[in-house]
């Protein structure tokens, strides 16, 4: 009988703020996979190792979590004063999907970085020593992203003192500018509703009353944002009591389908199932003292607010990094949850609390013709290569 020989494709598993993926170069895929499609999706969820219905992603790189399922796609940029493209495929674990809604924040940072590892930077703008601009064309959203990434001797340097909450140790930091990170959706509104608070229609199991206060926003990716206490919660829970819970994470899922629905993003509630990656669901709560998930005590004085959110269906063990330019753009704009759960008032950072530590973020906001716009968003990340070299899969996986 014969069988299929594996076939192996160039690869670097690279690790990007709190998320870790597979990278690839554009010209390294299989020339079928070089185009969206089928052979592309099925490719990616061979590489990670989805759909697992064990959840364990024995079988690829993936790792069983939202934050450990992922790849990335980087060429030299195809949009005039960018350095390189960066697609990114958020892989179902369950299902065999591969979601291509929105971006990952967190790993914006490891394309910078790997940008530079995968010579599509020219080496002319690359320094001996100091610091590389990496100017990045988000392809998903078609944003750009500005990677400030340390450079030493001529190499990404990846060692350092900066330590980011999530993280089990040190590396060099390396500071993300999202520009003009709202989604411009259909009427390329930072609110899409128009409001910077609206009440949503939700199952009586959410709350008895059936409506829910919350702040719908696009920005960094399309966040849905509630009240921790209105439903229940203190804005201290950490990943197992959330996660271990089927009724509460349906609930979730029910917030994140009526902020869906009323942001325009689908236009049925069975279409949710197949925009798993976007919107998120996130709750706040005023800073309160909370103990981390690795046994840090932190303090309400050091933190502005609490928050906790969901990717794919799970409560994040830290922040996604997208989120985060949301959580930084709502706390900006006086009258959002985010903003009246930090204290109110005009901002232009605010550091968080989320089960690993805290963050923080900056975002320039303003109000023109009484409409709120956000020209920029920031905060700093660490990246480092974790394996380089070849990914094997089957040669009929695809």
């Amino acid at each position: 009988m014969a069988h299929t020989p594996q076939v192996r494709i160039p690869a670097t598993y690279l690790r990007g703020g709190t998320s870790k993926g597979v990278f690839f170069r554009l010209q390294d895929l299989p020339e079928r996979c070089q185009v969206p499609g089928p052979a592309r999706d099925a490719l990616f969820l061979r590489v990670i190792g989805s759909p697992d219905p064990y959840g364990a992603h024995i079988d690829g790189m993936g790792g069983a979590t939202s934050s450990t399922s992922k790849c990335v796609i980087l060429s030299r940029s195809s949009q005039p004063d960018h350095d390189v493209d960066y697609l990114y495929g958020q892989v179902a674990i369950d299902k065999a999907f591969v979601d291509w809604s929105g971006n990952c924040g967190n790993l914006s940072t490891g394309a910078g970085a790997f940008a530079i590892h995968a010579g599509l930077v020219d080496p002319a703008r690359i320094p001996d020593n100091g610091i590389c601009v990496v100017r990045i064309w988000q392809a998903n959203i078609g944003k750009t992203i500005v990677a400030q990434v340390p450079v030493s001797n001529g190499q990404v340097q990846e060692t350092g003192a900066f330590e980011l909450d999530g993280v089990t140790f040190p590396a060099a930091e390396i500071v993300l500018e999202f520009l003009d990170p709202s989604d411009d959706g259909e009427e390329g509104a930072l609110f899409p509703t128009g409001n910077l608070v609206d009440e949503l229609e939700v199952p009586a199991s959410v709350v008895k009353s059936g409506v829910l206060k919350a702040t719908l926003i696009s920005a960094g990716i399309p966040t849905v944002f509630v009240n921790a206490e209105e439903i229940g919660y203190m804005g201290t829970e950490l990943r197992e009591q959330i996660n271990t819970d089927p009724e509460a994470l349906a609930r979730f899922e029910a917030i994140r389908i009526a902020g869906a629905l009323r942001m325009g993003l689908i236009k049925t509630a069975e279409e949710a199932a197949t925009r798993q990656h976007t919107p998120k669901i996130a709750f706040v709560a005023p800073a309160k003292d909370y103990r981390t998930a690795s046994g840090k005590e932190i303090i309400a004085g050091e933190i502005d607010l609490l928050v906790r959110a969901l990717s794919m269906g799970k409560l994040h063990h830290a922040m996604m990094g997208t989120c985060a330019v949301a959580i930084g753009t709502a706390a900006a704009i006086p009258g959002t949850l985010v903003n009246l759960a930090a204290g109110g008032g005009e901002r232009e950072a605010v550091r968080f609390g989320h089960p690993s530590g805290t963050l923080r973020v900056g975002a320039q906001a303003r109000q023109v013709d009484g409409e709120w716009t956000v020209t920029k968003a920031v905060m700093s990340r660490s990246a480092r290569i974790l394996m380089e070299g070849w990914v094997r899969v089957p040669g009929d996986a695809f």
